[in-house]
Order: C-alpha cells, then sequence, then structure tokens
C-alpha cells in the first residue's frame, strides 16, 4: 500500500483544489501516470502516481481543498478492496420483509459507473445501483444526486380538513438570481487584489502615444518577418516588451520590490504579460526579455498564450516576474487603472488604438491612430519623477522604433 500525497508545488503554495479525479476506485495505474487535476492559486496541476498498482481509495473528493503532505488516495496491488457496510446504516423496520427481498448485490454495476467518492459511499450504505442514478451536472454521479434519488415517494395530499394550506415561502419569480461558488482561480484573484489594494501606495499615471510609425513599420515587414521566423507574427507586444526593458533600465525603480526594510532592485527582465482565459486571468512570464529579439518574444508570447488556454501552464511560467504588461485594448477598453501584480512594483497597461485628430505643430492638425497608456505604481519605492519618466520613455522609443532598435 502506498498513500498519494499533495505535492509540494511553489514556496506561496500551500493547499489546492481538486478539480477532477483522472481515476478512480478500482482503476490501475502506472508510476508517474497522472491521478488527479489540482487547482491551484495560480495553474492547474496534474498529481501523479508514485508507485504502480490499483487505487484502492480515494480519501477526497472533487471540489475538496486538500493541502500540500495531504493524502488524498490509497494505491496497492491488486483489485480494490470491497466497501464494508456501514456500521450507521439502520435496520429494516419490518424484519419479514428485509428476509423476503435479500439485498440487491450492486457492486458490480457501481464499478462501472463514474462517480465521486461520496457518491459511491452513499450509494453503498443505502444499497442503491448507481447505474439507476442520473447526474444532474455533467456525466458524474454526486452524493446529491443519490440522496435526491433516495428521496422518499411523497405522501397524498391531505384534505383541506385535515390541515389547514401553508402558504409557499415568499419569492420574486421576476427577479431571478444564480448563486455559484467561484473556482479558486478567482477567489484567488480577488484576494490578492484587494492585498494589492490595501497594502500598497498605488498611483496611476497617464500619457499618449502615437501607433503611426510602429504600424507603418509593421505593416511593410510583416509579411517578411513571418517568413523569416517560421510563421511567427509581428504584434504590438514585442515592441511594447523591448521599450519596457529599456525605460526599466533607466529607471530601475520600477524593477523593484519591497520585502520587508529592504528594496529588491532585480537585476533581470522576466516581463509577465496578462493572458485572459475562461477561468481568469492569468500572468506568466516572457523570461530574459533584455536577451531575446522580437521574434523570440513574440514566438514565447504566443506560447505561453496557448498553454494558459489549454491549462498547460506550470508553475515556473507563473512565478518571479519582475514587471508586468496588460493590454486592456483587445477588449476594447480606450482608459484604465490598471493594478499591481503581486509584489511588483508597477504595470503597464495597453489600450485600444483610435483614430484622433492630433495637433501636429500649431498650424496643423491630422488624424492619427493614438493609444492610451497608463503606469499603475507603488508611490512607495517610485516617485512621481521616475513613474512619468518611465512612461515618457516608453511614449518615445514606440514613436521612434529606430531608436527602440538600437536600444535593444
Amino acid at each position: 500500500m502506498a498513500e498519494v500525497k499533495v505535492p509540494e508545488l511553489a514556496e506561496s503554495i500551500t493547499e489546492g483544489t481538486i478539480a477532477e479525479w483522472l481515476k478512480q476506485v478500482g482503476d490501475s495505474v502506472e508510476k508517474g501516470e497522472a491521478l488527479l487535476e489540482l487547482e491551484t492559486d495560480k495553474v492547474n496541476v496534474e498529481v501523479v502516481s508514485e508507485e504502480a498498482g490499483t487505487i484502492q481509495e480515494l480519501l477526497a473528493e472533487a471540489g475538496d481543498t486538500v493541502e500540500v503532505g495531504q493524502a488524498i488516495a490509497i494505491v496497492g496491488e491488486g483489485a480494490a478492496k470491497p466497501a464494508e457496510a456501514s456500521k450507521d446504516k439502520p435496520a429494516a423496520k419490518e424484519e419479514t420483509t428485509a428476509q423476503q427481498q435479500p439485498a440487491k448485490d450492486t457492486t458490480t454495476s457501481n464499478e462501472r459507473v463514474n462517480a465521486t467518492p461520496s457518491a459511491r459511499r452513499a450509494a453503498r450504505e443505502k444499497g442503491i445501483d448507481l447505474t439507476e442514478v442520473s447526474a444532474k451536472a455533467g456525466d458524474i454521479v454526486r452524493k446529491e444526486d443519490v440522496e435526491r434519488g433516495t428521496q422518499p415517494a411523497a405522501k397524498p395530499a391531505e384534505t383541506k380538513a385535515d390541515k389547514p394550506a401553508v402558504p409557499a415561502a415568499p419569492q420574486n419569480p421576476s427577479k431571478p438570481v444564480i448563486r455559484e461558488k467561484m473556482n479558486r482561480r478567482k477567489q484567488t484573484a480577488a484576494r490578492k487584489l484587494l492585498e494589492v489594494s490595501n497594502n500598497t501606495a498605488m498611483l496611476t499615471t497617464f500619457n499618449e502615444v502615437d501607433m503611426t510609425n510602429v504600424m507603418e513599420l509593421r505593416k511593410r515587414k510583416k509579411d517578411k518577418f513571418m517568413e523569416d521566423h517560421n510563421g511567427t507574427k509581428l504584434g504590438f507586444m514585442s515592441f511594447f516588451t523591448k521599450a519596457a526593458v529599456a525605460a526599466l533600465k533607466k529607471y530601475p525603480e520600477v524593477n523593484a520590490e519591497i520585502d520587508g526594510e529592504y528594496m529588491v532592485t532585480k537585476q533581470f527582465y522576466d516581463i509577465g504579460v496578462a493572458v485572459s482565459t475562461p477561468g481568469g486571468l492569468l500572468v506568466p512570464n516572457v523570461r530574459d526579455c533584455d536577451k531575446k529579439n522580437f521574434a523570440e518574444i513574440e514566438a514565447e508570447i504566443a506560447n505561453l498564450a496557448a498553454k494558459a488556454r489549454d491549462n498547460k501552464l506550470s508553475l515556473d511560467d507563473m512565478i518571479n516576474g519582475s514587471f508586468t504588461i496588460t493590454n486592456g485594448g483587445i477588449f476594447g477598453s480606450m482608459m484604465s487603472t490598471p493594478i499591481i501584480n503581486g509584489n511588483q512594483a508597477a504595470i503597464l497597461g495597453m489600450h485600444s488604438i483610435m483614430t484622433r485628430p492630433i495637433a501636429i505643430d500649431k498650424d496643423t492638425i491630422e488624424n492619427r491612430p493614438m493609444m492610451y497608456l497608463a503606469l499603475s505604481y507603488d508611490h512607495r519605492i517610485i516617485d512621481g519623477k521616475e513613474a512619468v519618466g518611465f512612461l515618457k520613455t516608453i511614449k518615445e522609443l514606440i514613436e521612434n522604433p529606430e531608436d527602440l532598435l538600437l536600444e535593444s
């Protein structure tokens, strides 16, 4: 027999929620084979078995919160042990009826049904055949499905003479609501964002950038870029990432964080890029952006975005970033105040490109593709002068992409 325990995940992660069991009691498993998917604060990870054998028992079910080091399953040799009869099961009220109708053997049929451990336990205790229980959500039978399927039949309605009618609980069908528990990632994001708001002196400064030159450069070079770099597309994120690296080198306070009484200034440039997924916003990191060219940055962003959408990000993809860029413009945002990510000192917000009339000089007005930029920063370690200077550097490099190429 061997216990399957929740493995060490990352320094800041001490627990997770079981998203889905990939194996059930009685299933065979190979060493290194995934048993379940665990949802953590940052990513989903698969927990594997360290031993080959048969799943003897599941000690937790989908939706349970489990801690690092906690035993969650037992793997052993041979077939799974049959469940013991519940000690708490009440005796039949009519002895002769129980003797005339022997209990139905549901062990074999139950093993073929996809059900949670608690559902199987409830079915064993009540002598229910799980094949006769319909799942309310998805194709997994849960405990509430078993309970619902075993409720006693309704008694014949009492006449008014027997008992006066009792009005139903007041409801307002014109104001329907849906109450559902947030997934772990949304709960964690809500808690972390509130912590950042409460524990930092966060301010936001704004500027606008003329995208004309970058757009023209991209239009001229995008086909050749894809041809030379195996189909990698030339987007705007690589320009802003390289501009951010140059600005971070010029204003190192923006690449710092507070650790107690110390300010830790990072000498590396791992830029987090916010990615929207059905499960919430994730921020994987593009490592060593100062050492990567435009094509390498674009390829890595595309790779991380695909992994995020497919729930394939690793913890290493998510931790220890130094600065973050988020692009609300892809959803149509014209201006926003992004919230700092984790314990970083600042975050750059990009927005929609809008054609607006711009005064070129005192006599000339032209329609130009403009983007508002926002830099939210922790005023405890970044002064307004540095924040404004940082954002102005981004603006100047984007408006003069030749300079950006020289800087990188």
